[in-house]
């Protein structure tokens, strides 16, 4: 005996009762035909989920989705790893759903969901996916101590081998009962051996026998009896515990199973939701959102004023135009705008120490089919192009053949895949017959199907061969042209195959096949075929050889005209020529001497030797030529040919034959929900050959791709179209046929659509019922159609007839009628049928006749609960009351105020059939009672009663006194008012007011009783008092003021004013901060400042130079609480000197000075920046010297002063550098003039005589400098004389004095001599 078992599990025992182990079975729901089941994974392998829906009561396709958990909707993340696929039986009208997980992982395991939707049904099943990874194999070797002929292997799965018969089942029966969770209820499960599997420093292997029933224990230690606890105990214990100390007393008392306990534990207390001390409303546990979408995540705050942090991922979120972070009062929300797969994240607000998690879902929008599949029907060999386009860029598409997906990594595939944006393209480039069915291309939001038909393909001739008549070693030339240019085919002679050699070749070009003999002999005569490869049809001629014989005739011989029509004569002298062929018809002509030839078309003459019809001449032959026959070339012809001898005359009829004209009319004259009649009227024109039937082609509207309906010719000129979508418009057009060929296309029809009526419409009853009137409702049809649905017509007739009567002309678009003018106690039946483009659908009628009779119900009123009660307005408010009743026929509505009718201008009153509405536009109090609504229906009665309270503001409180003053208190007392504003005084408002501020200020709010004590009050303050009334609609307008004063004294305190005594606060002028020297750049604005004090306000005089300052713009003079400022705008060389201040008032006066120094920036310039040439000071030589701010002037240029070079005098300008006053010639004194600022320097050089120069100074400059002048010789030994001279003029205010520094004679040959000049300075 051999029994499988594994390890650490339980055997099912052979007798086992149907109730041990119940099985399952999952009921169909309405809508799911299969339901997708859990399954257990092994990781690495793929799972596949298939779920069906049956869609033969559905008006619209089934909508199906595949979620995992709540809410992560698995369209989005279809691709490599998940996949959708939809399939569709016609026959069954079953929708077939796989979702297939490619090599499973441990995260794809979890609770997953299946939808269906159609319109008004839904319904939803779930299944579980886990996943178990690869397990080692163990192999164990147990030995059975006490029945040593009893061996156990185990392995994943163990062997069992028995040699005994059987085992002793007394005393086991329960002998697994050990091995169950203790205290799980039923939550036990199967076996729980992991209380055993521990580690311990003693094992023992024990092994179960009990009958038929093996279990295989790997591992087993010994443990210690625990002592029993009672089950009530630990559970308490447990409930009571922190959940940190669940796994302490679980070891403790023995419990093995934590799942289970847990599970039990959550059954047995109710979880207590954890409260937020920061939080009032937390974020969801999930939310979603669908990409490029806003997502708004709102929490709210207990502590309005409290700042919140938003974590993505645990990283703080910055404020941006992506993440908007608002507060509103306690509401804090952050918005996500255009989200993106990378919003797909954990999300957290964070508020101190306290957090609420989130997570988001951004699921991508489904892709959809913008333009759908077209239809296609070709024959073999053709090329099939079917091309989809979807809503978005780099989408992805299955492309699908009936059943079987088209893979793109097959290389042997026929297929090829081609992606261009948006479009999608599948490419057959050869058809076949095995091609031919139907092609599904799928998206994650919609798909898309076209159908391909491949038939045979038949070769059309487009050019017979025509039989030849050749002379001895002319070439005769046979060909053909037929519609396939990959067709290739034999030539036969006779029955015999034509090879060809040098002087026959045979050639294939296109579609044109020839047959060409050069040197033509007589044995080359007879019937030539030409037979296409594959196909069973042939082409034929006749070639004729023409032997010219030479005969001894008389001189003259009558004309004689030969006429061999044999291959283009269907009768006698007829030939037909098909439109656009050439015809060329060769008559040959003896006579002696030669005759003359004359060709005539109905009695005209045909002359032209050259043209489309022409005429050839030759020796012994006459040809007639018509190249592209058409159809005015059609008529009688005749040649005549005359000579002395005689005359010969022939006619011939020449009838030209052509394609047939295109049908005319197309319409459609009726359509269904797959199919379409179209009728047209045959061509005008059949071109000359009756004809053989039509071709049919049709086309989607806005698509330029026609399919043909048929390939065999159709005979009829009416067609019913089938195999077509409802709700697509298409368009239609037709061929005519007859032997010579196909004509061109009819004129498009009119756009038509498919649609077939409407179902009936569904549940309809009875809604209401008078003496002449029956009120009808019912719902829409289920299923509709593309058609749409233009309204309902209701019918009825009276019982036990069939003639129904119409009873509304136009169709109504809402689910309700009442038929009216019926006939009273008459048992009518009714029906109700919708109407569309497509007709009428099958009617709805109603199960049993009804009697035309009134209903007697009992009027009631059925008041809201909210009017049970008073019902207060405010004065000025609007009272809109609608009081619904019942009660047939329609009652009697009456309003009574008081017992007494309402007044109608007052109250506006409005009744109807089911209800009753009083209104008050603007409430007065007067409008206050008790309004009684009275419903009459003959003797019957019912009535309800509602108290309206119109309230204002109450009146002022009457008579405030003050009753007593003690200490810091006093005592007030009032009487009610006397106007409570039409309901109770909630309560009074007291204010004080000091009789010096007369300030009111508020003492008690809603104070409910007449009197009150006024504590706190100031010592020494007189005090008056008001008080406000306070009812439901708030204070009283005007407060009642009291008439006594209170005032708080304290006996026994006098006040004594203490002396004053006046200060004498005169002083003369004087200052406290003097002026101060200043020196300034030219140009640059600046300020004077010192302070004075002195009482009375001194007057202020500035001075410059002590001459008082008057209105000059230049100067502006401000007086700021004793400082005193003078602001001096731009100043230049002449606004330096001494500047004072005086102060002067009637007690004295008191002044001071200071030095002002403008500051010029260099020679040659205003500003004094630096530049090349005109700045600074330069030497001839190339040294650099600095003026008084530090700046650098280039060396080599002018600088400002004239010089005497080696050869020539020579000035320069000092601000534009030009040379100016040339001296004279080598050997000669030369002088040069420049021109500076205000004032002009001189310069003079002498010759290489060596001579002394001189150099002065024009005064009046007011700017310092140092200039430099270096002169260097031209001693040939290279002995140099340098000079320098330094001088800077004493400061002077009224004018420069001027200085002249000459410098030393050269000594060496060629020398020069250098000046220097000083300006004076103020």
């Amino acid at each position: 005996m051999v029994t499988e078992l594994c390890c650490l599990s339980q055997a099912q025992p052979q007798n086992a009762s149907p109730e041990a182990q119940p099985e399952e079975k999952t009921e169909l729901s309405s809508l799911f035909l299969k339901k997708p089941e859990s399954v257990v994974a092994i990781a690495g392998k793929d799972v596949v989920f298939v779920a069906k829906v049956d869609a033969s009561n559905m008006a619209k396709k089934p909508v199906l989705k595949w979620m995992k958990g709540k809410w992560l909707d698995l369209g989005s993340k279809a691709g490599k790893h998940l996949q959708l696929k939809e399939t569709y039986d016609r026959n069954t009208k079953v929708y077939t759903y796989e979702l297939k997980i490619v090599k499973v992982v441990a995260g794809d395991a979890g609770s997953y969901r299946c939808e269906v939707s159609s319109k008004d049904k839904c319904d939803s099943c779930t299944f579980e996916i886990s996943v178990e990874s690869k397990k080692k194999k163990k192999n164990f070797t147990f030995t059975d101590t006490q029945a040593p002929k009893h061996t156990i292997t185990c392995t994943e799965t163990h062997t069992y081998k028995d040699t005994q018969a059987s085992a002793e089942q007394e005393g086991h029966q329960d002998i697994l009962s050990a091995f169950k969770r203790a205290d799980a209820g039923e939550d036990e499960g199967e076996l729980d051996f992991s209380a055993l599997l521990k580690a311990a420093k003693k094992w023992n292997i024990s092994l179960c026998v009990s009958g038929p029933l093996y279990v295989c224990l790997c591992f087993l230690r010994t443990k210690k009896p625990q002592p029993e606890m009672e089950e009530k105990d630990v559970w308490e214990l447990l409930k009571n515990a922190h959940p940190s100390e669940y796994e302490k007393i679980a070891f403790k008392y023995g419990i093995t199973d934590l799942r289970g306990m847990l599970k039990r534990l959550k059954k047995m207390k109710a979880v207590e939701p954890k409260t937020s001390e920061a939080f009032l409303k937390r974020l969801e546990a999930a939310y979603s959102v669908l990409k490029e979408k806003k997502i708004v995540l709102s929490v709210e705050v207990v502590n309005p004023n409290t700042e919140v942090k938003w974590l993505k991922n645990g990283q703080e979120i910055k404020p941006s135009a992506k993440y908007i972070m608002e507060a509103n009062g306690n509401i804090r929300t952050l918005t996500i705008n255009r989200c993106s797969l990378a919003d797909d994240a954990a999300y957290e607000c964070v508020v101190g120490e306290d957090k609420c998690f989130t997570e988001v879902f951004v699921k991508e929008p489904p892709i959809t089919i913008t333009k759908l599949l077209d239809d296609y029907h070709v024959v073999v060999g053709e090329r099939v192009e079917f091309e989809v386009e979807v809503s978005e860029e780099g989408a992805h598409v299955i492309w699908c053949f009936e059943d079987k997906e088209l893979s793109r990594d097959d290389k042997n595939t026929r297929y090829r895949f081609k992606k261009d944006g948006k479009r999608h393209s599948l490419i057959i480039q050869e058809a076949a017959l095995e091609d031919m069915g139907m092609y599904y291309v799928y998206t994650n939001g919609g798909h898309s199907k076209g159908e391909l038909i491949v038939e045979e393909k038949e070769l059309e001739i487009l050019q017979s061969m025509a039989d030849l008549t050749v002379k001895s070693a002319e070439q005769a030339m046979f060909k053909c042209e037929v519609s396939d240019e990959k067709v290739t085919g034999k030539w036969f002679k006779d029955g015999v195959e034509v090879k060809p050699n040098n002087r026959i070749k045979i050639s294939h070009i296109g579609r044109m096949h020839r047959l060409t003999i050069d040197d033509v002999k007589p044995e080359d005569a007879g019937d030539y075929t030409f037979v296409p490869d594959g196909y069973a049809i042939s082409l034929s001629a006749k070639l004729n050889f023409l032997e010219i014989k030479i005969e001894y005739v008389p001189r003259q011989d009558p004309p004689k005209i030969h006429l061999d029509v044999t291959g283009n004569m269907v009768s006698q002298n007829t030939i037909i020529v098909v439109a656009g062929n050439k015809l060329r018809l060769d008559v040959e002509i003896t006579g002696e001497p030669t005759p003359t030839v004359c060709w005539m078309k109905d009695d005209e003459p045909v002359t032209e030797a050259e043209g489309r019809v022409r005429i050839e001449s030759r020796t012994g032959l006459s040809c007639f030529v018509i190249e592209g026959a058409v159809r005015e070339d059609e008529g009688n012809y005749s040649i005549t040919v005359t000579n002395p001898a005689g005359e010969d005359k022939a006619n011939l009829f020449i009838r030209i034959v052509d394609v047939p004209d295109p049908p005319e009319h197309v319409k459609c004259t009726a359509v269904g929900e797959d199919c379409a009649t179209i009728i047209w009227e045959p061509p005008k024109f059949d071109g000359g050959v009756p004809l053989k039937g039509y071709l049919m082609e049709r086309k989607k509207k806005g698509s330029s791709r026609w399919t043909k309906l048929n390939f065999d010719v159709f005979d009829d000129t009416k067609y019913e179209a089938k195999r077509m979508i409802e709700g697509i418009l298409y368009e239609m057009r037709v061929f005519a046929v007859n032997a010579i060929g196909i004509s061109s296309p009819s004129l498009n029809s009119k756009p038509f659509m498919p649609i077939a009526p409407t179902s009936e419409p569904t549940k309809l009853t009875v809604e209401d019922m008078t003496d002449t009137t029956c009120t009808l409702k019912w719902l829409v049809p289920e299923r509709i159609g593309a058609g749409g649905l233009d309204g309902y017509i209701i019918e009825f007739c009276k019982e036990g007839e069939s003639e129904w009567q119409v009873a509304n002309t136009d169709p109504v678009e809402r689910q309700n009628y009442t038929v009216r003018n019926l006939p009273t106690g008459e048992k009518l039946n009714f029906r109700v049928v919708a109407v569309n483009i497509a007709g009428r659908s099958p009617p709805a009628t109603l199960s049993q006749p009804v009697t035309v009779r009134e209903i007697m119900e009992h009027p009631k009123i059925r008041l809201p609960r909210y009017l049970r009660t008073r019902y207060i307005k405010r004065v000025g408010e609007t009272v809109n009351l609608v009081i619904p009743f019942q009660g047939k026929p329609r009652p009697v509505a009456q309003w009574l105020k008081d017992g007494q009718p309402v007044d109608p201008k007052k109250v506006c009153i409005r009744n109807s059939n089911v209800d009753s509405i009083l209104f008050i536009r603007s409430a007065e109090r007067e409008n206050s009672g008790k309004y009684t609504l009275v419903l009459q229906i003959e003797n019957m009665e019912d009535q309800a009663t509602i108290d309206i309270r119109i309230v204002d503001k109450p009146g002022p409180p009457s008579v405030v006194k003050v009753t007593d003053v003690w200490g810091f208190n006093a005592a007030l007392e009032w009487k009610a008012p006397k106007d409570d504003g039409n309901c109770e005084i909630t309560g009074y408002t007291i204010q004080k007011a000091d009789l010096k501020t007369k300030e009111w200020f508020t003492v008690y709010e809603h104070n409910r009783r007449t009197n009150c004590t006024v504590s706190d009050l100031v010592m020494g303050n007189k005090y008056m008092f008001r008080v406000f009334s306070e009812n439901l609609c708030g204070l009283s307008e005007e407060p009642c003021t009291s008439k006594d004063i209170a005032t708080i004294t304290k006996p026994g305190l006098v006040h004594k004013h203490s002396p004053y005594k006046e200060k004498d606060m005169n002083s003369a002028p004087k200052f406290t901060t003097p002026l101060v020297d200043r020196s300034v750049i030219a140009g640059y604005s600046t300020a004077l400042s010192c302070s004075v004090r002195g009482f009375p306000k001194p007057k202020i005089i500035w001075m410059k130079n002590r001459m008082i300052i008057g209105d000059d713009p230049k100067y502006l003079m401000q007086n700021n609480q004793g400082v005193l400022t003078l602001n001096i705008r731009k100043p230049s060389s002449f606004d330096g000197g001494k500047y004072g201040c005086m102060a002067v008032n009637e007690l004295g006066q008191d002044e001071v000075e200071c030095t002002l120094e403008i500051k010029s920036t260099g020679a040659g310039t205003n500003r004094g920046t630096e530049t090349r040439g005109g700045k600074g000071m330069g030497s001839e030589t190339g040294d650099v010297c600095r003026d008084k701010r530090g700046k650098v002037s280039d060396a080599g240029l002018w600088n400002g002063y004239g010089n005497g070079d080696r050869s020539k005098g020579r000035g320069m300008d000092v601000q534009t550098g030009t040379e100016t006053k040339p001296g004279t010639g080598a050997g000669n004194t030369g002088t040069g003039d420049t021109e500076a600022d205000k004032g002009a320097v001189m310069g003079a050089g002498t010759a290489a005589s060596g001579s002394r120069g001189a150099s002065k100074v024009t005064p009046g400059i007011n700017k310092e400098f140092v200039w430099i002048r270096e002169a260097n010789g031209g001693d040939p030994q290279g002995s140099m004389a340098r000079h320098k001279a330094w001088l800077r003029a004493s400061p002077n205010i009224l004018g420069g004095t001027p200085v002249v520094a000459t410098g030393a004679t050269g000594e060496s040959r060629g020398a020069t001599t250098g000046t220097v000049l000083a300006t004076s300075t103020p």
